[in-house]
C-alpha cells in the first residue's frame, strides 16, 4: 500500500493576491501562511485478483464510494484530474483528513491532489521534488477551479511557518521565518458549520482586483511587525485585514451565522486576533489568544505549524 499525507495551509494576510487577476495586474502578490499539524491522507493500492485487475474497477473511498471502469466517470474532482493526469489503470484510493473538506478555507483539495501525486509519483516510481509536486498539483486544479490561487498548493506542500512571494513570471520565493510567536500565543480553528464553493467569491472578487490591493499594504507592515518580533501588532493587523477582506466582496460574510460568530469573537476579550479563513462566507474562523488565556463556548481545536509539508512512503 502507498501513502501519503499534506498539510492544510493556514493564511494570516495577502490572500486574494495571490490570484492570477491580480499578479496579472499588480505584477506581484504574497501571503504570510503556514503549514499546519491537520492534514489530508492518501492510500493508493492496486490488488492481484479483486475489483481493480480482475473487475477492471476503480474504487474511490471517502465520504461517498465510487466503483466506475472508466477514470472519466470518477466524481470525485481532485481523485479524477490526478488519475487522468497519469493514465492510470483500475486501482483503489481512499481519502481521509483531520477536517471537513467541503468549503473549509484551509485548501483541501489542492492539499487532496498533493498527497495524492505524492502517493501516485512512489506507485509509479517517479521522483518528484516537493516544489515539482505543487506545481503540478496547481496546474491540475486550474481544471477544476480557474479561479484557484497560487498559495494553495505551494502553502500546503511546503512546510513550516512561511512568507510566499508570487511574482508574474511564475517565480515563487520563500522565506521561511520563526515560530516564536507560538510560545506566548496559541492559535484555534473553530467550524462554523457553513460549507460552501470558493468559486463563487472568487469569482465576485476578480470583478474588482482593485479593492485587494489594500490586503498587500498591510501584509508589509505585517511583515515588519513580525521580523522586529512585535507580535501584538502583527496579530493587531490580521483583524484589520480581515476587515479590510470583508469589503472586497458583500459575499464574504453575507451568511447570517458567520456575521454573528464574527461579532461575538469581536466582543469577546481573551481573543487577540481572528479571520475568517480561505475566500470567506463558509468553513472555519482562525482565533488567536494569549497562551491558555482563551475562553469561548465554540468547539475548537488548537493548531500548530508542521514543518514537513507533502510526505509519503510505503507500508
Amino acid at each position: 500500500m502507498y501513502v501519503a499525507s499534506c498539510p492544510l495551509r493556514v493564511s494570516l494576510f495577502g490572500g486574494s493576491t495571490d490570484t492570477p487577476s491580480f499578479i496579472n495586474k499588480y505584477g506581484y502578490g504574497s501571503v504570510i501562511s503556514f503549514a499546519s499539524n491537520l492534514k489530508t491522507y492518501i492510500s493508493l493500492h492496486q490488488d492481484k485478483l479483486g475489483y481493480n485487475i480482475y473487475g477492471g474497477k476503480f474504487i474511490i473511498n471517502y465520504s461517498k464510494r465510487e466503483e466506475v471502469s472508466n477514470i472519466n466517470q470518477i466524481a470525485n474532482d481532485p481523485v479524477r484530474v490526478v488519475c487522468q493526469y497519469f493514465k492510470l489503470k483500475p486501482l483503489t484510493i481512499s481519502l481521509n483528513s483531520d477536517s471537513f473538506s467541503q468549503g473549509s478555507g484551509l485548501a483541501s483539495s489542492s492539499s487532496y491532489i498533493i498527497s495524492l501525486i505524492k502517493a501516485i509519483s512512489i506507485f509509479k516510481k517517479k521522483d518528484l521534488t516537493a516544489m515539482e509536486i505543487c506545481k503540478l498539483a496547481y496546474n491540475l486544479e486550474l481544471k477544476i477551479n480557474p479561479f484557484c490561487g497560487f498559495q494553495d498548493p505551494y502553502g500546503c506542500g511546503i512546510g513550516g511557518f512561511k512568507r510566499i512571494e508570487f511574482f508574474k513570471d511564475n517565480k515563487i520565493k520563500y522565506e521561511f521565518l520563526e515560530t516564536e510567536i507560538f510560545k506566548d500565543f496559541d492559535a484555534y480553528l473553530i467550524f462554523t458549520g457553513v460549507t460552501r464553493n470558493s468559486k463563487n467569491v472568487l469569482v465576485d472578487v476578480s470583478k474588482n482586483i482593485d479593492k485587494t490591493k489594500p490586503l498587500l499594504d498591510t501584509l508589509e507592515m505585517a511583515y515588519a511587525y513580525f521580523k522586529n518580533k512585535n507580535y501584538d501588532k502583527f496579530l493587531n493587523l490580521v483583524n484589520l485585514s480581515w476587515e479590510q477582506k470583508k469589503k472586497t466582496s458583500k459575499i464574504i460574510s453575507s451568511n447570517d451565522i458567520i456575521r454573528e460568530m464574527d461579532k461575538e469573537l469581536c466582543n469577546n476579550k481573551t481573543v487577540v486576533a481572528h479571520k475568517l479563513c480561505g475566500a470567506g462566507n463558509g468553513g472555519f474562523f482562525l482565533v488567536f489568544s494569549k497562551k491558555n488565556k482563551l475562553k469561548l463556548l465554540f468547539n475548537k481545536v488548537k493548531i500548530n505549524v508542521d514543518t514537513d509539508g507533502v510526505k509519503g512512503g510505503i507500508l
